[in-house]
């Protein structure tokens, strides 16, 4: 076994923690303190987040999509693998620091997503952009924490109350999907989704491309308006 190579770090905003890039063994970790938060070697359901709601709006030449957290660009270069060449993709990327990594030592792992010309990435919190766009978006894939329980910050809660969903609702046309990534299942927030107005579906699928036993939940809510 290599070493661990320690590639940058910097303090979450509003937090004590401390998010961390290193690198052992060409696989890239990201860590909220000493947690693993992601890595380059198990990405599949990341990849399945997108092609799972991009999919479903293959017939919309020129859908639109917003991304709440870039992690290591695979999510992205996900969707804009399925999206036609009038797609567009808008990032919300809290941490400056997670935009850098992407540009220069993450860069190649995804197949540098950030240079399609159809990709605008904000430095801003994605709630920002729920709370403020109004039926902009066919979908909206969220990817910002762990799931419905926030571990990278506490504030990113409220993306998950009662009062994020609906804002995340408004910020659909109808008929867009708003997809959530979570590390498992979680029966009170699929509640909580359908009250919010959605019709939900919760998809199973597999950590890995090698179909090992840790599997993660898609939340898939369509807006019906």
């Amino acid at each position: 076994m290599g070493d661990t190579f320690e590639l940058g770090g910097v303090r979450i905003p509003g937090e004590g923690a401390t998010l961390r890039l290193s690198r052992k063994d060409g696989v890239f970790t990201i860590w909220v303190q000493d947690t693993e938060l992601m890595s380059s070697e198990i990405h599949k359901s990341e990849d399945d987040l997108a092609q799972l709601v991009c999919s479903k709006l293959s017939h919309l030449p020129e859908a639109r999509i917003l991304i709440g957290g870039l992690g290591m660009g695979y999510t992205l270069a996900a969707a804009l693998k399925e999206l036609g060449p009038k797609g567009k993709v808008v990032v919300a990327e809290l941490m400056p620091a997670v935009l850098e990594w992407n540009k220069g030592p993450l860069a190649h792992l995804a197949g540098r997503p950030l240079d399609d010309p159809r990709v605008e990435v904000r430095l801003q919190d994605v709630a920002l952009s729920l709370q403020t766009e109004l039926a902009e978006f066919d979908g909206i894939l969220l990817d910002v924490d762990n799931g419905p329980e926030g571990l990278t910050r506490d504030s990113n809660n409220w993306l998950y109350s009662q009062e994020g969903l609906a804002s995340a609702y408004t910020a659909l046309r109808p008929g867009g999907i708003l997809a959530i990534w979570s590390s498992t299942p979680d029966k009170g927030f699929g509640m909580r989704l359908r009250k919010a107005g959605f019709d939900v579906e919760e998809k199973l699928v597999n950590s890995s491309e090698d179909g090992g036993n840790e599997r993660h939940t898609i939340f898939l809510a369509v807006n019906r308006a």
